[in-house]
């Protein structure tokens, strides 16, 4: 055969495998473009992932595999490639980049790129709605990172998320908990909070259109009564789980989630309006306690001077970490400014425990409590004093347990919750007082009614206590 020929043949087959290998390339591109639109992300990676090692310039292909990364839980692996695409204009480049930065809480990052997205969403005359939401929680994130609350993390340890409550080792003064279902991502899990008395249930529900809600039941003589839906706290939030009462029986703690939410659960606190007999609006707890992922089940037993809480944050599928931290009897936060923002970060991360633990006393203490609580089996049975009620001159009461007379100690309950009441009151007078001093003839006119109701109000409250105070005293006495 000439050779010409066979030249000619290597060249007519060298364009049949170039036609058909680019053929097959462009059906690959098709079909993994197909997997990314329906979410499946894990199949179209490797495909993307040998695309951008062909053709390392094409933006598209850095942000398909970029974006496939971040679907996958491989944030760090795929962020330079999402920058890369977004450094040339690719519009869902720009939201990606801002969701990495937001897991990263880097906010004013996050927030410049998600400007970015929604500059381009509106030039092409397309939907933001989404992406204002976004912004929302981004610009939430960013409030919250600078009043990160200092506290000190005695210990964390990973459990598995089914039966994370077992690592709560709660004192029998602190109330019970108990799951139902699985974890608080089941739809069909929830938790039930009885307190000490044994006398009230909070729990979580589902309601009638199958949102989770909470709800509180009283003891009977042999049964719980029907439960009630809590007022004041279930309305725009939806997945209401995880209700604990604290032991003054006003603050009340739970996890949800939606718009207040900076990621999926987070935890918020309330307190009870006892006028009204509903709740406050719910303010989140910022960092440490939530981030961007599931943070839940709020506890704190306050004889043993411990706090719990669980994050599924940075741990693989199926395991939560429990962290137990000593509580602050005020909110104590960090100085941003003095910190620094990395510092900051870590903080809020709580990736670095041993960050937080600056007081060496207050943590051997602490973890002297946590041994004799994780260890004994059972709960502390000689607890620090957490009041101090006067009987009389030989009886001095510092514990529930002390009191004798049932009825006299449901009264003291109800008369602790009076005192924190009286508390709110008489700061919000304070308050209204120092504001009246600095204002004019006109703003002081129109403050004055709130201010004399308030003073009312607070000189009612303190005659109540103290009639309650002697009642109690006397049936103990009997």
């Amino acid at each position: 055969m000439p050779k010409r020929f066979m030249d000619f043949k290597k060249i007519i087959t060298a364009i049949a495998l170039l036609i058909f290998s680019v053929g097959a390339g462009a059906q690959t591109l098709t079909q993994a473009k197909k997997w990314f639109t329906e979410g499946e992300f894990e199949k179209a990676k490797p495909v993307f992932k040998k695309l951008v090692k062909q053709s390392p310039s094409n933006a598209s292909y850095n942000f398909w595999y970029g974006a496939c990364c971040y679907e996958t839980g491989e944030m760090m692996e795929g962020l330079p490639y999402l920058e890369k695409s977004a450094a040339r204009k690719v519009i869902n480049a720009y939201l990606y980049v801002s969701k990495a930065y937001y897991d990263m809480y880097r906010y004013e990052d996050a927030i410049e790129n998600l400007e970015e997205h929604i500059y381009w969403l509106e030039k092409k005359n397309r939907d933001t709605a989404a992406a204002e939401e976004l912004m929302t929680k981004y610009r939430k994130g960013e409030r919250l990172i600078r009043s990160v609350e200092n506290i000190t993390v005695v210990d964390s340890f990973v459990v598995d998320k089914q039966n994370f409550l077992e690592a709560y080792k709660l004192g029998s003064q602190a109330g019970t908990l108990e799951t139902i279902g699985v974890n608080p991502e089941d739809s069909d899990m929830c938790v039930e909070f009885v307190n000490e008395m044994g006398d009230k249930k909070l729990l979580a529900a589902k309601d009638e259109n199958g949102n989770k809600k909470l709800y509180s039941s009283v003891k009977l003589i042999d049964k719980w009564s029907n439960p009630q839906r809590l007022r004041g706290i279930n309305g725009d939030m939806t997945e209401l789980n995880c209700p604990f009462l604290d032991s003054d029986g006003t603050t009340l703690y739970f996890s949800a989630k939606g718009e207040e939410s900076l990621g999926g659960y987070d935890i918020f606190v309330t307190r009870a309006d006892s006028e009204e007999n509903s709740y406050f609006k719910p303010d989140n707890m910022g960092y440490p306690f939530n981030s961007a992922y599931n943070d839940y089940m709020y506890a704190i037993d306050d004889y043993n001077n411990l706090g719990w809480f669980a994050s599924d944050r940075y741990q693989p599928e199926g395991k939560v970490c429990v962290y137990v931290f000593i509580p602050n009897e005020s909110k104590i936060t960090y100085d941003y400014d003095a910190m620094g923002q990395e510092k900051m970060i870590s903080l809020a991360k709580l990736d670095n425990i041993a960050m937080t633990q600056t007081d060496n006393d207050a943590v051997a203490k602490a973890r002297q409590s946590l041994a004799k609580v994780t260890y004994s089996g059972k709960s502390n049975n000689t607890p620090k004093a957490d009041f101090e009620f006067i009987v009389n001159d030989n009886r001095v009461y510092t514990s529930l347990n002390d009191f004798r007379n049932k009825e006299a100690k449901k009264m003291f309950q109800e008369m602790k919750k009076m005192k924190s009441d009286l508390k709110v009151l008489e700061d919000e007078l304070e308050g209204l007082r120092d504001r009246y001093s600095k204002s004019g003839e006109g703003e002081k006119k129109s403050m004055t009614p709130g201010i004399l109701d308030k003073e009312q109000r607070v000189e009612s409250l303190r005659t109540e206590i103290e009639g309650m105070t002697t009642k109690i005293r006397n049936l103990e006495l009997k």
